[in-house]
């Protein structure tokens, strides 16, 4: 199976972004355990700062992963500082659920580390919710380490 990135053109990235918006609104709501009201709020804010005027600032880099020509997922990327060194931060990887369990993740993961290396970064990060084992334990197999975990309990 061949598999690439290609960027999105201007016509696709609406379809993107809400696709993203939704998904990230659920993952605030139940990975991260907030109310829905607090994820739609805090999803309008950081896609807004993102993508002012509904377009991602030029820095975004925003790909379809594509599988032997077909479209199975997004990527969304951007080189980014942190802690004085610039790396690609992932802000959304996402293989469209028909095409999941077949290496797709893992193969747009290894692309994202080649993008990395082509533009000289020899650093990824990324932010995942603690709940998204299925994600988490790809990046572990990858050699990717949790630099924080944020803990809490309900109490009654």
């Amino acid at each position: 199976m061949n598999v690439g990135l290609r960027r999105l053109g201007d016509e696709e990235l609406p379809a993107f972004r809400e696709s993203s918006e939704h998904g990230y609104i659920e993952s605030i709501e139940k990975a991260g355990g907030m109310p829905r009201e607090f994820a739609v709020e805090k999803a309008r804010r950081d896609f807004e700062a993102l993508w002012p005027d509904g377009k991602p600032l030029p820095d975004q880099l925003i790909y379809a992963v594509e599988a032997d020509g077909e479209r199975v997922g997004y990527l969304w990327l951007a080189e980014r500082e942190n802690q004085g060194r610039k790396v690609i931060w992932i802000y959304d990887v996402e293989i469209d659920e028909a095409h999941r369990g077949r290496g797709l993740g893992r193969q747009a993961m290894l692309l994202v580390e080649q993008e990395a290396r082509v533009r000289g970064l020899g650093r990824v990060e990324l932010n995942v919710f603690g709940g998204n084992e299925v994600a988490r334990n790809l990046y572990r197999s990858l050699g990717y380490e949790e630099s924080a975990v944020w803990m809490g309990k309900d109490l009654e």
